[in-house]
């Protein structure tokens, strides 16, 4: 991911990509050459000592997303992070409110924001077309697991295991889709999850690292509008690469999105359709990714979506759906106040 970003970033108009901050020098070094980065440096508080930027975009392993966004914060620079924002909730939200007293341009990068499809089905649901919604199905399934020689794959076991900070499949996957199916649907208010790890396929540990982090999610959901979904992910989906699914049924219709099929058209039946339950293939205008939405937003002085709030927002979601699975309970989302967690 931090390749893509450089070359995405590279090639914005008006971006210039000025340094190039890793733990590893040889793996920082690797990236400045291939993107003709003169600076290289092994930290982020070397970086914003040694070089002047307008923005950071922090791109690690998920238990150092705050930290290192903290302290790009109080220096004033703009921060574009990947997802999770943070491994709970009081602290995505607490890193919320520190970038909005910073004034500065926060983002998280939920990748899927920049399909075309799901930005029209919002469009859609909100204008009435379908109707009340009432049913939501989604899906999120790769078949890494089942289909890669993963235990020989340094730079991705840390996703495995709880010990390096990892939330599992549910925080690498199930939030991409938690954020797919809310965006056109809305607020969830209740969660009954069940997260299974299947450490005996895995096997054993290699090195340092367990293989603990739960493999499969399972989501019963109620939206504050009181419709009600399923969705699941895995990282067993044998057969599927990544593939990001989501249907919408409404009183008056239904619209299908299936990312594998197109990012650019959705699946609509409604209106006369709905006798002979027949779909129309809906072409869905082009929308800026999530890259040009920041520098966007950086040169205007609008934050644009999807912010930090929206990141602790779906965190708070994940943590519901842990604490869940552990008490094999319904939760609802938002009934405590996150607590501040930075000084």
């Amino acid at each position: 991911m931090g390749t893509r970003q450089a070359r995405m970033f590279r090639g914005q108009p008006g971006c210039a990509l000025v340094a190039v901050a890793d733990s590893s020098p040889i793996k920082a070094a690797a990236v400045a050459r291939r993107y003709g980065v003169s600076r290289v440096f092994s930290s982020l508080d070397e970086l914003l000592d040694g070089v002047k930027v307008d923005a950071v975009s922090i791109v690690t392993t998920d238990a150092s997303h705050v930290p290192l966004a903290l302290e790009a914060l109080r220096q004033g620079k703009h921060v574009f992070c990947e997802k999770p924002l943070a491994l709970s909730a009081p602290e995505a939200f607490q890193l919320a409110e520190v970038a909005r007293k910073a004034g500065v341009i926060n983002m998280v990068n939920f990748s899927y924001r920049a399909m075309p499809a799901i930005h029209k089905a919002r469009e859609l649901v909100q204008s009435g077309a379908i109707g009340p919604v009432i049913h939501v199905e989604a899906s999120y399934l790769q078949d890494w697991l089942g289909s890669s020689d993963w235990r020989n794959d340094e730079t991705n076991l840390w996703r495995l295991s709880n010990r390096h900070g990892s939330k599992g499949v549910l925080s690498d996957l199930g939030i991409h889709v938690i954020d797919f199916a809310s965006y056109p649907v809305g607020d969830v208010a209740k969660v009954n999850c069940r997260l299974t790890s299947f450490g005996d396929l895995k096997g054993a540990p290699v090195g340092d690292y367990d293989f603990e982090a739960n493999d499969s999610a399972v989501l019963h959901i109620e939206f504050q509008n009181g419709a009600l979904g399923v969705i699941h992910t895995t990282r067993w989906g044998t057969g599927h690469k990544n593939s990001l699914r989501l249907r919408i049924f409404g009183e008056r219709g239904s619209i299908l999105i299936d990312l594998d099929a197109s990012k650019n058209h959705l699946w609509l039946c409604n209106g006369p359709r709905l006798k002979s339950a027949r779909w129309q293939k809906v072409r869905c205008p082009r929308t800026p990714t999530n890259y040009r939405r920041f520098l966007s937003s950086i040169r205007s002085g609008v934050n644009d979506q999807p912010d930090f709030e929206r990141g602790a927002q779906i965190q708070q979601i994940l943590d519901c759906c842990e604490q869940s699975s552990l008490s094999e309970t319904t939760v609802r989302v938002g009934e405590t106040e996150p607590t501040p967690v930075v000084s």
